[in-house]
């Protein structure tokens, strides 16, 4: 299950990381959505939101944490909380100090 989940963010990302720029045209009866990779997030890298506590942190985040055993638990509360329909930067339910020392150990 987890090698699954692992498998699912990783082709995920794939999607991501290469393009700058994607762009979906929705009419009056749809929604209009433009969504652009930051420049600050390169290639190898993902976006990640610690949104526990007082304000959300944002956190760039290097392919390789997935498979730090720490991070795989953080993914999976956040598949448990959010499910895998997240848009955008991938939401962590943990507050911001916990990711930290994750990424800094």
């Amino acid at each position: 299950m987890l090698r699954t989940f692992v498998g699912k963010i990783t082709r995920g990302f794939a999607l991501f990381v290469p393009r700058r720029t994607t762009l979906s045209y929705f009419g009056e009866d749809k929604r209009e959505v433009a969504t652009l990779v930051p420049d600050d997030v390169k290639e190898g890298y993902f976006a990640v939101l610690a949104i526990k506590g007082e304000e959300p942190k944002r956190f760039i985040v290097e392919l390789e944490y997935l498979t730090n055993p720490a991070f795989m638990g953080l993914l999976d509360q956040a598949r448990e909380e959010y499910g895998f329909r997240q848009k955008g930067a991938l939401a962590v339910p943990c507050l911001p100090q916990e990711l930290q020392k994750i990424l800094d150990a």
